[in-house]
């Protein structure tokens, strides 16, 4: 008796789960996608805003918007320039960035990798303090403490390295209203954004990447160095342009501080020089119409710098990122 064996029957495809959308994921993500939205309209109803009032102000200027130092759009006909106003906000943000992102990198590795944890809760509750001072109380202390006490500073830079020109002063008797003053005062406002953002991205690396550090045999430096950084290099990267951002835009610790004038001067001890921000407000208030369309062209200039800042640093991030570990 011969017995067949019954025909095998095929595997049923694998089917693809359906995905339920359900009311809430269906409003979350109309939300979502409206915020995105609503920001571009926000951004470019600047951009326009900005763009028509400074094309009427640059119409009328009779000097080179780009290149004249003088700021008389009350004279007619009108001369106004950004030159100066820039080069006092990329100096000062500069030295800020110089003297800000190394300590706010120490300090977020001292607080994850070396300090006890009874110690490094506070040092981390006093940063997130310092973030929330006002701006304008930043200004009062550098004026009322700062500026005094780096007289003595100034005069130091001068005797010892005021032939690098950078540090010289014209004038050894002029208080410390000058660039110089200006950039330690953001350093130590964008101090907290860039601690606590740094501090953050470093407690995301992969404990494994530092654990298989040490089993090798690497030292506590060496882990840093090639476990922890590379991972948070984008996240750092991405902290320090968030403090550039406030460095380039701050206004009334700026005009608190800095004595402005209307001169270009490579000396960063002497008052010389203005920033963006600062020459906004300190002149809005006695403007006419179109010391106010002038006002806000170097307005859209600062607009521009801004956005360009943060272009290069994305591109920065993206180009970072695959060496990173952080896609892992």
């Amino acid at each position: 008796m011969t017995t067949t064996a019954p025909p095998a029957t095929r595997p049923e495809p694998h089917r693809a789960a359906k995905t339920v959308s359900r009311p809430g994921d269906r409003i979350f993500a109309g939300l979502a996608r409206g915020s995105g939205i609503l920001l571009l309209v926000v951004m470019a109803a600047i951009a326009v805003f900005l763009t028509v009032r400074a094309a009427h102000a640059i119409s009328k200027d009779h000097g080179n918007f780009l290149t004249t130092f003088e700021w008389t759009p009350s004279l007619n006909p009108p001369v106004f320039g950004i030159a100066v106003l820039a080069y006092g906000t990329v100096v000062s943000s500069i030295i800020a960035m110089a003297i800000a992102v190394p300590i706010a990198i120490g300090i977020a590795l001292f607080i994850t990798h070396y300090a006890p944890r009874r110690l490094g809760g506070p040092i981390a509750y006093v940063i997130d303090l310092l973030a929330a001072v006002p701006s304008i109380v930043y200004g009062l202390w550098g004026a009322l403490f700062l500026v005094p006490h780096l007289r003595g500073v100034n005069l130091w830079l001068d005797h010892y390295f005021g032939w690098t020109y950078i540090f010289h002063k014209e004038d050894p008797n002029s208080a410390a209203r000058s660039l110089f003053t200006v950039g330690i005062l953001l350093a130590i406002m964008i101090l907290p954004i860039i601690t606590n953002v740094s501090r953050e991205v470093i407690n995301q690396v992969p404990k494994m990447h530092e654990e298989a550090a040490l089993a090798l045999g690497a030292t506590r430096w060496e882990v840093i160095r090639l476990s922890v950084l590379p991972f948070a290099r984008s996240g750092i990267i991405s902290a320090s342009m968030l403090g550039l951002g406030r460095a380039l835009g701050e206004t009334m610790a700026v005009a608190t501080v800095l004595s402005a004038s209307p001169t270009l001067s490579g000396h960063l001890l002497d008052p010389v020089g203005g920033t963006f921000s600062q020459n906004i407000v300190a002149k809005f208030g006695e403007a006419d119409d179109f010391g106010r369309d002038a006002l806000i062209a170097s307005g859209l200039v600062l607009f521009l710098i801004t956005l360009l800042v943060n272009g290069a640093a994305r591109i920065i991030i993206q180009r970072r990122k695959e060496y990173s570990g952080a896609n892992a």
